[in-house]
């Protein structure tokens, strides 16, 4: 035991003395702050650790070099910073921080971070949307899918998923004109590039006309509508990409909701019940059926709308996941204590 605890705390300080070397740009805004934080690559795995005051990062960009690049943009409002006001001018202050163990553990890196700006008169904070994602699609109709935060209350302000933890990728359509539309996700895959090309590597995630394999091979599920024209996948992080990009791409399509058949459909697998449900009406989960085989297309009664200008393909991403810290420290100082 003494000797795991030691190991431990050689690991904590090496990691440290990483952070501290680590190049921090500080570029202040009006109204917000950017911090650009440069860390080796041993530090990528931990940048769910890092911290802007009480925030996570807002992005993580792993470079070609094996490098991080953490990036952090948020309002003076956010992240607990403290505000003075002194003559004509606003101070904003908080502090960098690594923390390799949850509070009340205090950080093994910190550093100050300061912006000093003059105080205009008319000054408003904007609300700022990263991560998320607005494309057009054809026939007037607007597709939109982002990541949103763990509390579903919003985009999601980081990119930096913890393995294991939910991801919930919403997708909607704006309607406009259109008599009312289902939305569905067709088909998604997880793959290490923005644009999906002959011989990209991917995970596949949903398939089969609406079938959500993740639901079979972990806890993924789709959530409860809200409203026809929306859907949350309520998504399981995963091992592929472990540590690199990782982007989404669904094919997202605008149905009639009442012409649901084998292949316009959304499924998902109920472990209780060991079971295909259908989301949006469980008295006919028989059409989901053939998720266990191959979802045919049949004819499609009363719609008269061309399939292909009522889908469009979406993308979420760059998203990093990364192994829980704790974890991966203990598992390391196994690795190293003598048998």
């Amino acid at each position: 035991m003494v000797t795991h605890l030691y190991l431990g705390v050689i690991l904590l300080a090496g990691f440290a003395a990483t952070v501290a070397n680590a190049d921090i740009k500080v570029d202040c805004g009006k109204d917000s702050v950017s911090v650009t934080w440069r860390i080796n690559p041993e530090m990528v795995p931990y940048a769910s650790r890092l911290f802007l005051g009480s925030c996570m990062p807002s992005n993580l960009h792993v470079l070609p070099t094996g490098q991080g690049e953490v990036t952090f943009h948020y309002q003076y409002n956010e992240c607990k910073m403290k505000k003075l006001l002194k003559g004509k001018h606003i101070i904003y202050q908080t502090e960098m921080s690594y923390r390799p163990q949850a509070k009340p553990k205090p950080a093994a890196f910190v550093q100050p971070i300061k912006c000093v700006i003059k105080r205009p008169g008319d000054w408003v904070p904007h609300f700022l949307n990263p991560g998320s994602g607005l494309s057009e699609g054809r026939s007037g109709l607007v597709f939109h899918m982002a990541l949103l935060n763990e509390q579903m209350t919003g985009i999601a302000k980081t990119n930096i998923i913890t393995l294991g933890s939910f991801m919930p990728i919403w997708a909607a359509v704006e309607q406009k004109s259109h008599q009312p539309l289902l939305l569905l996700m067709e088909e998604c895959v997880a793959a290490t590039t923005a644009e999906l090309q002959y011989g990209s590597q991917v995970y596949p995630l949903i398939s089969n006309k609406g079938c959500l394999l993740e639901s079979v091979r972990g806890n993924s599920k789709f959530l409860p509508r809200y409203h026809t024209s929306a859907i949350i996948l309520y998504l399981q992080s995963f091992k592929f990409g472990l540590g690199e990009e990782v982007y989404i791409h669904c094919k997202l399509v605008a149905w009639d909701p009442e012409s649901l058949d084998e292949s316009k459909k959304t499924c998902h697998f109920v472990k209780e019940t060991e079971s295909w449900e259908l989301l949006d009406d469980p008295l006919q989960s028989s059409l989901c059926s053939c998720c266990e085989s191959t979802c045919k297309s049949r004819a499609k009664r009363g719609v008269h709308w061309a399939s292909g200008s009522l889908s469009h393909n979406s993308v979420v991403g760059p998203l990093i996941i990364v192994e829980r810290p704790d974890l991966k420290a203990n598992s390391t100082s196994e690795k190293l204590s003598p048998s």
